[in-house]
């Protein structure tokens, strides 16, 4: 029987996931497909529902729905139970629904793919306090980085992600700025990736410090002002393509236990926004 997954979200044209994986699927010769949906708000539930009744085999969840879908969900992961958002449902055999989130482990494959692992200890500044950043805050916990500083324009959200850590410290932006040459690893997670002219950057790069490693969770465009500013300054550049297609991956290796062609996809998708490799040195 033909297997079939799909990513809901409002909007959802946008999103290159049914490309990604429906080629995943073709060059593994599996006889599976993978739709988008556009899913509003009110609609959620029906529609969970609706996947169970058709037969669904999972789905990604994005944007508006991956924290307001937990209560239809039979199960959560512990790592997306803490990061309290959820952004692939896997039906499992028993017909249950369980809840995953690889967004956060997808950035950490990617930045760690981009750099080695002799970073963990490092001091890292991660910019911004919304879901994917908490997400990422989380994963990067879990993969072993211990010093771990969150900067965001409203102290309180930044405070409650480190609280719920156990570990790090809260700042603000313009702490942030005025501290910029004590961090080692910059991580770009705020709207500012996909913004221009006064928005461009969460704040002054000025004092940003030569040999750093700077990235962005935004891959459309894959240099955002953030890293092309970094980049003048001698960052390592890591940009948000690795991390789409690694959670990607994660989510895919969930639904059918192998893992993908993955730098081929890294390859394909770079081409295709017209840009560099996902690291530049």
């Amino acid at each position: 029987m033909k297997k079939w997954f799909a990513v809901i979200g409002d909007p959802i044209a946008q999103s290159k996931s049914p490309e990604m994986h429906n080629a995943w699927y073709a060059e593994m010769n599996i006889d599976a497909a993978y739709i988008p949906v556009h899913v509003k708000s009110e609609d959620l539930q029906q529609v969970v529902s609706s996947f169970q009744l058709l037969g669904t085999s999972g789905w990604n969840v994005t944007i508006p729905h991956k924290e307001t879908i937990l209560p239809f969900l039979d199960e959560l992961d512990p790592l997306a139970e803490k990061m309290g958002a959820v952004n692939t449902v896997v039906r499992t055999t028993e017909g249950k629904l369980k809840g995953y989130n690889t967004d956060g482990p997808g950035f950490v494959k990617s930045l760690e793919e981009a750099v080695g692992t002799e970073h963990r200890q490092a001091p890292l500044l991660l910019i911004g306090a919304g879901g994917a950043a908490r997400g990422i805050a989380f994963a990067l916990q879990q993969a072993g980085y211990t010093n771990i500083t969150i900067a965001n324009r409203t102290l309180e959200k930044a405070q409650a992600i480190v609280d719920e850590m156990g570990s790090g410290q809260a700042i603000t932006m313009q702490q942030a700025e005025e501290e910029l040459d004590t961090f080692k690893i910059f991580v770009q997670t705020t709207p500012a990736g996909m913004s221009t002219g006064d928005f461009a950057l969460p704040f002054s790069l000025e004092k940003f410090p030569t040999g750093a490693i700077a990235a962005d969770i935004v891959y459309n465009p894959l240099m955002t002002p953030f890293l092309l500013a970094a980049e003048k300054k001698g960052a390592t550049i890591v940009n948000g393509l690795g991390m789409f297609v690694h959670q990607g991956a994660i989510a895919y290796q969930y639904w059918l236990g192998h893992e993908p062609n993955i730098n081929g996809t890294i390859a394909r998708l770079t081409e295709q926004l017209g840009g560099k490799n996902i690291v530049n040195r």
